[in-house]
């Protein structure tokens, strides 16, 4: 009877996880903006907090942060946009130096019988101008998501007022205070946990997004500005995130400058700075105590890929950290934890 009931309990998992999905990815037009909202909001929960140490009123503080995060979406929208715009527009002359340098390679190499060793024969059929139209059409969709910012800031605005009132509403709704003070405690502790991983996890990706432009621009590759944008962004996805990140910038280096070897200076200094950082300053800053499982980061990736597409993978690690804490803040809820954990 007892294994009859985990079948179907676990049988009840699985079909409850295949209709949030389904409802998920239905709802994407407005879950997105929300769950975005929600991330932006423990990031700026503490300057909201900082701004009213410093005697600013809560709705000028309030006002202050709308402005400014306004301002900083717009910018880096508008930044990524016009880059990519004109990477797009040189893909085909660098495809046919790609080609150049191919044709260059399976000409030197040859096998010990004289017969012309191929494996670059997919080079061939490579078709520049349907990777630049694929970028553009990405472009696309992500200008599209401008549309979205003002559903992400009425969200934000709603958050970010309503901050201190749960507290009165748990009170007011809980008969029992002893109860009511031990449900405040945890709200608290989880949302103090939520808002430093999020805001310094920001403050380390940005910190990396700026030194990888600045050491791609000492080498003299073209839009230094995109690339440090994209590390800035896939420093979010541990391990898989920053090796796409070194990867795009060092093979667009060898396509650009013509020569292998201040490509490989350049990726190797990317990789001594992502490691100081990663694995010396991170852990010391955020502590190891939120360490995920590689593979539920796996699996993660493809569910929120599946459901948002990139930027659904861009959330997708922070969501699991967020449910992590959550669930190591509840008994009945740390198999949650052990399973999301290393």
């Amino acid at each position: 009877m007892n294994k009859d009931n985990k079948a179907m309990t676990i049988a009840a998992w699985i079909v409850a996880a295949a209709v949030i999905g389904v409802v998920f990815k239905s709802t994407k037009a407005v879950l997105f903006p929300l769950f975005l909202a929600l991330f932006i909001y423990f990031i700026l929960a503490p300057v909201q907090d900082l701004l009213m140490k410093i005697k600013l009123s809560r709705n000028l503080s309030l006002v202050l942060i709308i402005l400014i995060t306004f301002v900083i979406l717009y910018l880096m929208a508008l930044l990524f946009y016009s880059s990519g715009k004109s990477f797009a527009a040189d893909l085909p002359d660098y495809g046919n130096k790609l080609k150049e340098i191919v044709d260059k390679l399976k000409n030197s190499v040859e096998l010990p019988g004289g017969g012309t060793f191929d494996p670059l024969a997919w080079a061939d059929s490579l078709d520049i101008t349907k990777i630049g139209t694929f970028v553009l059409n990405s472009l696309g969709t992500f200008v599209s998501f401008l549309s979205t910012i003002f559903l992400v800031l009425i969200f934000l605005i709603f958050m970010l007022a309503g901050r201190g009132k749960l507290n009165d509403k748990i009170r007011r709704f809980s008969p029992n205070s002893r109860h009511s003070a031990r449900i405040i405690e945890v709200v608290e502790h989880i949302d103090r946990q939520v808002q430093k991983y999020l805001a310094l996890k920001t403050v380390i990706s940005l910190a990396s997004g700026l030194i990888a432009m600045a050491i791609i621009m000492a080498f003299g590759v073209r839009y230094a500005i995109l690339w440090g944008f994209i590390t800035f962004i896939l420093n979010y996805i541990p391990n898989i995130g920053s090796f796409i990140a070194k990867i795009l910038p060092f093979g667009f280096a060898i396509l650009q400058l013509g020569r292998f070897w201040p490509a490989v200076w350049m990726l190797a200094i990317l990789i001594v700075t992502d490691a100081i950082t990663g694995m010396i300053i991170e852990p010391r800053i955020m502590g190891k105590g939120l360490g995920l499982s590689p593979l539920a980061i796996l699996i993660a990736l493809f569910f929120w890929g599946w459901l948002w597409g990139i930027p659904g993978m861009i959330l997708a690690v922070p969501i699991m950290v967020v449910m992590k804490i959550i669930a190591s803040n509840f008994p009945s809820m740390r198999w949650l934890e052990g399973l999301l954990s290393k």
